[in-house]
């Protein structure tokens, strides 16, 4: 028992030297112990894992993504505590949002300034991390809440064994620092890159050819035009936009073993709730696999019962 117990002193030392700051990785971990025992987490110990479960096949479990993390009234968005929150509902891909500070540390931020989310003002480039931290994080209502910035690298670290993250670079963060970040946390099985252009993809993955990487295709011309780029299928997952696709594009994407990204995220969001959540169900029986929403827990509520009964990737699921 004594050598069984011998990795929990060394766990505590790394991931305590995991955030610039101690404090701040005592949150991380307050947040770990208050989650619910048999909570929905999705559970990958490689990349080669990671693989197969964005693996399409047709017994494949269909899933929600959280649109900067599922945010809901007291839970703001890019918050740790908002994603350990969607989890208490329902397994999930949280996706999350990259900024970098003054000094060079990479957190999660939306928009450019801290005026909407946080207790701040100006620009997140023109402060620095420290000054960053001394603020608070708002809900989508502008409540303060006692949540603070997340970084990245809490972010990531959090997510092992929990969630699947989809990360969205914003134009003012170098690749390098993202993929460097990853590779630091060792989080390579969790984390997907959001991309939004053909050379951006190709140059993310000439980076580092062992990612996810989430990549905008829209029609069957951006199906041939991701093939001629040269990345491998079984490193992507194909974001159809924002509108619904025809059931033989989604076919297409299938045939390649490819997952499909419809963002529900603004007007199919709207029309969930006035019409009934039933329609996110319509959604997944015509051949979208993963719902990007601003409604995770509601989205995922309705396409539940759509989960076949046995499955191969029951195994990821905890």
């Amino acid at each position: 028992m004594k050598n069984n117990l011998l990795w929990i002193p060394a766990l505590f030392i790394f991931l305590t030297a995991c955030g610039p700051k101690e404090s701040d990785k005592q949150e991380i971990e307050s947040i770990d112990t208050a989650e619910k025992l048999g909570a929905n987490h999705i559970q990958l110990n490689s990349v080669e894992e990671a693989r197969d479960f964005y693996s399409w096949s047709s017994d494949r479990v269909p899933m929600v993504s959280a649109h900067r993390g599922g945010p809901y009234p007291g839970f703001p968005e890019n918050a740790i505590e908002t994603f350990a929150n969607v989890l208490e509902y329902t397994p999930a891909i949280i996706e999350l949002d990259v900024a970098m500070t003054k000094d060079g540390i990479l957190v999660l931020m939306h928009d450019d300034k801290l005026d909407r989310t946080t207790t701040g003002k100006g620009l997140v480039s023109d402060a620095t991390y420290a000054e960053i931290q001394e603020l608070f994080l708002k809900d989508q209502e502008g409540n303060v809440t006692e949540f603070k910035v997340p970084t990245l690298e809490e972010a990531l670290v959090w997510s092992k064994g929990k969630a699947l993250l989809t990360v969205d670079i914003k134009k003012s963060v170098p690749y390098e620092k993202i993929v460097e970040a990853v590779g630091e946390t060792q989080s390579e099985a969790y984390a997907a890159l959001i991309t939004y252009s053909f050379a951006a993809a190709k140059k993310l993955h000439n980076m580092a050819p062992e990612l996810m990487l989430s990549v905008t295709i829209r029609n069957l011309e951006e199906i041939e035009r991701l093939e001629d780029t040269g990345i491998p299928w079984d490193r992507v997952i194909a974001f159809t936009g924002l509108s619904e696709r025809p059931q033989e594009f989604n076919k297409a994407l299938h045939e390649k073993g490819v997952f499909a990204i419809l963002g529900v995220l603004g007007n199919l969001d709207k029309s969930a709730e006035a019409r009934g959540d039933e329609l996110y169900a319509s959604f997944v029986q015509k051949g979208a696999d993963i719902l990007a929403t601003d409604r995770p827990i509601e989205a995922a509520a309705a396409i539940k019962t759509l989960a076949p009964s046995k499955s191969s990737k029951s195994k990821y699921f905890n």
